[in-house]
């Protein structure tokens, strides 16, 4: 495995890092969410549109023996489990399927996301892309890569010449204005792409390939190594109203600053923005 190794990072008592750690624990998910592509899968409802899977459930269970061995003195909030408070300021969050919805239709396009907060401030994140072997990693003040080369945001400054991704999320209202906020903007805008997977799009925006990713719904699992990475590779992100986003901040919206910026001012007024 290679040594993404950080001093600053909590370390397990035979010289690992918690990032070191984060990443057998998303590569042992990958094993297990690959394994289980060609089968048939056990869906359930959690919501109207919010499903769960066996290989979910399977893959967090493995992700959690792996954190908990290493540092069972660390808090865990993960999609598929209860909370459980540790006797450390350290938590794990974790989303061990994320982008479920295209897994479950034979879609190529999630990821598993590990990441580690000191109370409620990001230390370190994993995206891990099975699919692509693609590893997205972040340690605060050490920089952002992808299988240990340096990414950066997108240098796209306008809104004319960028690629936008978003996502809908489950609530209906706010995707509508979503929606209608793409209308507004269209055609003062190069392309847009909806992701299925916020862990991959805040990646894509921390690595620049797409210049700006958006959201209106989103949990702390689906954020958190997001956080980080889009922090350390250079970018900003914020929510809806503008302030900077956080580990329970339902919103996002990820890009450089200056795009941020950009947006923030194309879109002021706009219901999306100003909606409850």
């Amino acid at each position: 495995m290679t040594d993404f190794s950080h001093d600053a990072l909590p370390m397990t008592g035979d010289g690992r890092s918690a990032l070191d750690v984060a990443l057998e624990a998303t590569t042992t998910a990958g094993e297990i969410i690959r394994g289980g592509w060609d089968s048939d899968r056990q869906i359930t409802f959690k919501g109207r549109a919010d499903i769960v899977t066996d290989i979910d459930v399977a893959a967090e269970k493995a992700v959690l023996e792996i954190l908990t061995s290493a540092f069972p003195q660390f808090g865990i909030l993960a999609e598929e489990s209860q909370p459980v408070a540790g006797a450390s300021p350290y938590r794990w969050v974790v989303d061990p399927l994320d982008g479920t919805r295209n897994y479950a239709q034979s879609i190529p396009h999630f990821c598993t996301i590990v990441a580690l907060a000191e109370e409620d401030d990001i230390v370190a994140g994993v995206v891990y892309d099975p699919v692509r072997e693609e590893t997205f990693t972040a340690a605060k003040g050490q920089g952002a890569f992808l299988n240990g080369a340096p990414i950066n945001v997108s240098e796209t400054t306008e809104i004319a010449r960028s690629l936008l991704s978003f996502d809908l999320g489950y609530v209906d209202e706010k995707a509508g204005l979503a929606i209608d906020m793409l209308r507004s903007l269209w055609p003062g805008m190069y392309s847009v792409r909806m992701m299925g997977s916020a862990g991959l799009g805040l990646a894509y925006a921390a690595s620049g390939r797409v210049d700006l990713f958006f959201h209106h719904s989103l949990s702390p699992w689906d954020v958190a190594a997001g956080l980080v990475l889009a922090q350390e590779a250079g970018g900003r992100v914020v929510d809806r109203q503008g302030n900077k986003a956080g580990l329970f901040t339902p919103s996002v919206i990820c890009s450089s600053p200056a795009l941020v910026e950009g947006f923030l001012a194309a879109t002021d007024g706009l219901p999306w923005r100003t909606a409850s």
